[in-house]
């Protein structure tokens, strides 16, 4: 097997200077171009040395196919994420009404990934991939829009590269997070926060900081972490022990949140009057806890359904069209209230 990248609808709409719904008619032989036009991109496609993908082919001739998902954490901690496991279960929805299948792997890096993404393309085993936890100048976007990987970035469109987008408008959730507490006259706000060096941390880092500095507060408040409940509650405890102690606290997942509430608990605060929390991705976990969390909620298992679909919709040949999902929306449940230190 040649180490070349495929030749991909891509390259031969390119050459052929037709659009790549009019290649993906003349591959699988169905109407919608002219016979002399169909000749000329087959034509086109064997001088380029183009190969069918065998499961993209599979997926044209009876609806079947596989997915690729690679994500980077490890699996004790994905099983206690409920975000993933919602979103997952979103993905496998639609891909049931496909008869397609996930094919889902765990790696250590952004390395690793590439070069399982790259085995998983070249070796015919996906007929696309759905992209998740994008980084600033991302070393996937180069790599793999190199090799004609059709896929659907879970990112937004500044990080994404030429993928097909679909992202979650978090700057805008953060802000509406923060006006909310501080209308509850909480002046310090603190926030747990995911890895530092994912797109999706750096967009809401950037949003927390700039409301707060809109309100005239004190925006240094911030602690990254891995999303763990183990760190989230370490962060928990560091911004608690401070001298000056926030009295509000937002967290990145649910996860962390909970165990938030429970340092509040053995540090001796009560939760609201003493002590704010929220959270973000909600979920079951939000309303089990005691007292409830107000959380940001939006609908991640229709989020990870619309992934699928438009990744369905880019193996069919249509153009991808970038698009933001639901803005997430406030929750407020038992665990914000007012500021102690508000005045009446």
């Amino acid at each position: 097997m040649s180490g070349e990248p495929r030749v991909t609808i891509r390259d031969v709409a390119s050459r052929a200077g037709v659009s790549r719904a009019a290649v993906s008619l003349a591959f699988n032989n169905k109407p919608g171009v002219s016979e002399s036009t169909r000749a000329r991109i087959l034509d086109v496609a064997r001088s380029m040395g183009w190969e069918p993908n065998r499961s993209a082919q599979a997926m044209k001739r009876s609806g079947t196919g596989t997915v690729g998902l690679a994500i980077c954490r490890p699996a004790r901690q994905l099983g206690l994420e409920p975000f993933y496991m919602e979103f997952i279960s979103g993905l496998e929805s639609v891909l049931s009404e496909h008869s397609s299948a996930l094919l889902l792997r765990l790696v250590r890096d952004v390395g690793e990934e590439i070069e399982l993404q790259r085995h998983w393309w070249r070796s015919g085993q996906i007929a696309g991939s759905v992209l998740v936890d994008f980084r600033e100048d991302d070393p996937r976007v180069p790599e793999l829009s190199r090799l004609g990987l059709p896929a659907v970035a879970v990112a937004h469109p500044s990080l994404a590269g030429p993928f097909t987008a679909m992202w979650t408008d978090d700057g805008s959730a953060v802000a509406e997070a923060v006006r909310y507490l501080a209308a509850l006259g909480h002046t310090a706000i603190a926030r747990v926060g995911g890895a530092a060096g994912l797109g999706h941390s750096a967009i809401r880092t950037a949003a927390f900081t700039r409301t707060l500095r809109e309100l005239g507060l004190d925006a240094d408040l911030q602690l990254a972490t891995d999303f763990s409940g183990e760190h989230g509650a370490r962060a928990t405890r560091v911004l608690l022990s401070r001298a000056s102690r926030p009295t509000a606290i937002m967290y990145d997942n649910d996860l962390m949140a909970v165990a938030g509430l429970s340092v509040a608990s053995e540090m001796g605060l009560r939760v609201p009057q003493d002590l704010s929390l929220l959270a973000w991705d909600d979920s079951q976990l939000c309303t089990l806890t005691h007292p409830t969390l107000s959380a940001m909620s939006h609908d991640v298992h229709t989020f990870g359904a619309d992934v699928a679909r438009s990744l369905f919709a880019l193996l069919a040949g249509d153009d991808g069209v970038s698009r933001p999902v639901q803005t997430p929306v406030l929750t407020p449940r038992g665990s914000t209230g007012p500021s102690p230190r508000r005045t009446a």
